[in-house]
């Protein structure tokens, strides 16, 4: 007699199982990692490390056509997470109003930054001839009354 059956067939050849307990694990452990993975997402074209201000309302934006330009808290520019100088902000914003004659601006400010660097962008974007200037917020979460 052989012992306990169960997994051999005619002639004594063992036949495949497939277990799915550890196939259960598989799928849960990429479910998590995925899940973790979106949640990390930052959605923002701007540089990371900047604060935006805090608001109630707010309406979600276009990034088609759109350049996001970086105000840090300690005055620095970055074009779509690339840090740049005055200078070649002025010459960018030229040439992306060439490239893109319906382009929008989007102004990513830190709330730290002073008030005056992101009204200097903002008035250059204007100069260049866009008519569709933004700036970037976190809306503040609903609290209960």
């Amino acid at each position: 007699m052989h012992g306990g059956g169960g997994g051999t067939g005619p002639g004594g050849i063992k036949k495949a199982r497939i277990e799915i307990i550890p196939l259960i694990d598989v799928i849960f452990f990429l479910l998590a990692t995925f899940v973790l993975f979106t949640i990390t997402l930052n959605k923002s074209n701007g540089l990371s490390g900047v604060h935006l201000p805090v608001v109630r309302t707010s309406i979600p934006r276009e990034t088609a056509g759109t350049v996001t330009i970086s105000v840090t808290s300690d005055g620095t520019l970055a074009w779509n997470k690339d840090p740049i100088t005055l200078d070649e902000f002025l010459t960018r914003i030229v040439l992306f109003r060439q490239q893109e004659p319906d382009g929008r601006v989007l102004i990513n400010g830190d709330d730290r930054a002073l008030f005056a660097q992101a009204i200097y962008v903002f008035d250059e974007a204007r100069k260049a001839g866009f008519t569709k200037v933004f700036i970037e917020t976190q809306v503040k979460a609903p609290t209960s009354s």
